[in-house]
């Protein structure tokens, strides 16, 4: 399997222990206030890394090289920083609203390079 791909799954892996947590302690404390993050941590973190691992792992030819590397990194980033300012953001933290736009572009550019990835053909 690429290197790439053992990245995204154990990348998504940590997504979905950390958004199972969140699931846990909503349900625990009655307090459903950060189920939007909750929500973004488990598609954008748990699902779409899964599936980005998937589809390096089908098609090796595509993941290698330097573009693979950094539209993997430039996404984690990207949820990382929008998904723990959004959770912020739902418990109240008003000024972090621009973390939670600047975290939504790098992970809209991260997609935009998945996309580019897909759309051209191996080498």
């Amino acid at each position: 399997m690429p290197r790439i791909s053992e990245y995204y799954f154990r990348t998504a892996i940590l997504f979905l222990i950390v958004g199972i947590a969140i699931g846990i302690h909503m349900s625990i404390s009655q307090n459903h206030n950060v189920i939007g993050a909750h929500a973004h941590i488990n598609l954008l973190g748990w699902v779409t890394s899964a599936v980005f691992g998937g589809y390096y792992a089908l098609n090796p030819a595509k993941a290698s090289g330097r573009l693979p590397m950094i539209q993997y990194f430039v996404y984690v980033i990207g949820v990382v920083l929008m998904a723990a300012s959004l959770y912020l953001l739902l418990q109240g933290n008003t000024a972090l609203e621009p973390l939670v736009a600047a975290g939504s572009l790098i992970t809209f550019a991260g997609v935009l390079l998945f996309a580019w990835v897909v759309w051209t053909p191996a080498r």
